[in-house]
Formats: structure tokens, C-alpha cells, sequence
């Protein structure tokens, strides 16, 4: 029998004819195996061990913190509640807002003169092709590798009445100071010039690598317009870089406001209450007073204006425009 002597039913085309292979019906079988909204599993076994270690160390103590801020406790008995009555004596006491004052002052050396200055810098490297960019981009960001403990013994030797800061006064002509991290006056200042050392690096980098990923189409167009170098950093550069901008922000303002191993290891919060900051009230609290219900309230407070701060920076600075 031929092909062409097969006959078709009435209505029938040769394709209804044909009954789908195995293969044929594999596609269809594979669409059906999923119900709508059947929940996928796998991203989050993913995720898991990263949530479960943020729960731990993270999550977990902060919750216990806030917890034991609710009661008088010394560490060792088993305390009493007290509910708000830690934050009530805590927010009327003048050394908390000496301290809190104190950190606003850390704000301005490690938070506004780093970024000033990194984006400065970052603009005037990204505008001309120096040789040995690399190895200096390194030299300014080698602070952040160095442990803070360590950056502060090197800084309070330098500070002393006989150390390197008043040799150079010395060398160019200038009298030299008495031992600055001594000084009422000047302690906090220098030591806030220490936070500007260290967070200068990281924000020129970031700042480099955002000024590398701005077109180089929109810098062409300003010039044909006319603009000159200022008015490019503030048409092209500054909104090119709002991202960068709002992390550093972040960073070095919480690096202001929790503040701790720099200032214990150069002054150790003196002198008097010259240097004070929360993170040093915490531990005075905690560790000298014997106050742990206090000074968890402090270190929750503090965690407050910390989330605060950053939330108006992501809210003004790190949104789309």
C-alpha cells in the first residue's frame, strides 16, 4: 500500500492523525509538575547558613542586649527589672551627652574632611595619568588594614612631648606643643585627626572606582558646553558618584559614633572627661561600675541614633535621582 492510497476521515486533517511520541509528551509533562504557587525551596537552603550565623552573633545578642537593659544588674546576681528606668537615668546624665556631643566632633574628622578630601583627590587622580597610581592608591588605603589598636599606640607615641609631631614643629621653627593627647584642649581634636588618617584612603578608593565607571560621553559633552573643571566635578563627577558617596557615608559615620579602641588606647577617655565617648561609657558602665543593665541601655541608644543616621543618608544621599 502507497501513501497516496491512504484515506482520511471526513473532518480529520493527516496531523489529527498522528499520536504524540514519548518525546513529544515529555514538555507537557514537565510544565505540569510544578503547581502555581508552589513556594521554591532551594534559594533559601542557599541563604541558610549565612541567616544562621547573622542569628547567632548578630540578631541574638542584640536581642539579649535589649533585654537585659530592662534591669539593674551588676553581672553577677540576678538583677531586678527596672523596665525604662536605665534610658530615663541614662539620658539625663550629662557624661552621656558629653559623650554624644564627642562623637559629633568624631563626625566632622572621620566622616566630612575623609569624604572632602577623598573626593578632591580621587577627582584630581581621575583627571590626570599619573605613573605609579597603583602604589599610591595603596599607600592612602594601607590604614585600613592596620588594627585600630595598633594605629593608636603608633599615634599617641607620635603625640607625646617628645615624639615625632613636636620634632617637626621643632625642625620648621615652631614651638613645640606639650604632650597633645594631655591637653583639655586638644586631645579630642588630635584624635579625630587620626580617624581622618585612616578613613581618607577608603573613600579616595571607593570614590576612584565610582569616577572609573562614569561615561566618558557625559565629561565630553560638559566640555563642549563650555564647563570648566568645577562646574564638571559638580554637572558629572558629584552625581556619578551619588552611590560611592552614600556608602562611605555610612561607613565612616558609623566608624564616628562607635568609636572605641582608638580612643581607650590613646586616652583612655581623659583626661577628665575630655574624650569621652559612648563606646567608652559602655565600658565604663559595664566593666568598671559594675552597671551592665545601664550600660546595655547605653548600647542600645546608641545602636538607635547609629540606624537613624544611616537611614537619613540612604534616604537623602543613596536614592535614584
Amino acid at each position: 500500500m502507497t501513501a497516496e492510497s491512504v484515506t482520511v476521515p471526513p473532518g480529520l486533517t493527516p496531523a489529527a492523525t498522528s499520536q504524540p511520541g514519548p518525546r513529544a509528551a515529555q514538555p507537557a509533562a514537565r510544565r505540569s509538575s510544578g503547581a502555581p504557587g508552589e513556594p521554591r525551596l532551594v534559594p533559601y537552603l542557599y541563604i541558610a547558613p549565612a541567616f544562621l550565623l547573622f542569628l547567632a552573633f548578630v540578631l541574638a545578642p542584640l536581642l539579649h542586649t535589649v533585654w537585659l537593659s530592662f534591669f539593674s544588674w551588676d553581672g553577677i546576681s540576678l538583677g531586678e527589672w527596672v523596665g525604662l528606668g536605665n534610658y530615663s537615668t541614662e539620658l539625663a546624665d550629662p557624661a552621656l551627652r558629653t559623650a554624644l556631643t564627642h562623637s559629633l566632633v568624631f563626625v566632622i574628622t572621620f566622616c566630612v574632611l575623609p569624604v572632602a578630601v577623598g573626593l578632591i583627590v580621587a577627582t584630581i587622580l581621575s583627571r590626570q595619568q599619573l605613573r605609579g597610581l597603583a602604589a599610591f592608591r595603596t599607600i592612602l588605603f594601607l590604614p585600613q588594614v592596620m588594627a585600630m589598636v595598633v594605629v593608636g599606640v603608633a599615634w599617641r607615641w607620635m603625640y607625646a612631648d617628645t615624639g615625632t609631631v613636636n620634632q617637626l614643629l621643632q625642625l620648621v621653627g615652631l614651638p613645640a606643643g606639650e604632650a597633645w593627647l594631655g591637653s583639655f584642649t586638644w586631645a579630642l581634636p588630635f584624635i579625630g585627626l587620626v580617624g581622618t588618617w585612616v578613613m581618607t584612603g577608603l573613600c579616595m578608593v571607593l570614590f576612584l572606582a565610582g569616577v572609573g565607571n562614569i561615561d566618558v560621553e557625559l565629561y565630553d559633552a560638559a566640555r563642549v558646553d563650555g564647563a570648566g573643571a568645577v562646574r564638571e566635578f559638580f554637572a558629572v563627577t558629584l552625581p556619578g558618584l551619588r552611590q560611592e558617596l552614600s556608602v562611605a557615608l555610612t561607613i565612616t559615620v558609623i566608624a564616628a559614633l562607635r568609636s572605641f579602641d582608638l580612643v581607650y588606647v590613646t586616652t583612655g577617655g581623659g583626661p577628665g572627661t575630655a574624650t569621652i565617648v559612648p563606646g567608652t561609657e559602655i565600658y565604663r558602665l559595664a566593666f568598671r561600675d559594675g552597671q551592665v543593665g545601664a550600660a546595655c541601655a547605653v548600647a542600645v541608644l546608641l545602636t538607635v541614633v547609629i540606624f537613624a543616621v544611616v537611614a537619613v543618608i540612604t534616604r537623602i544621599v543613596g536614592e535614584e535621582s
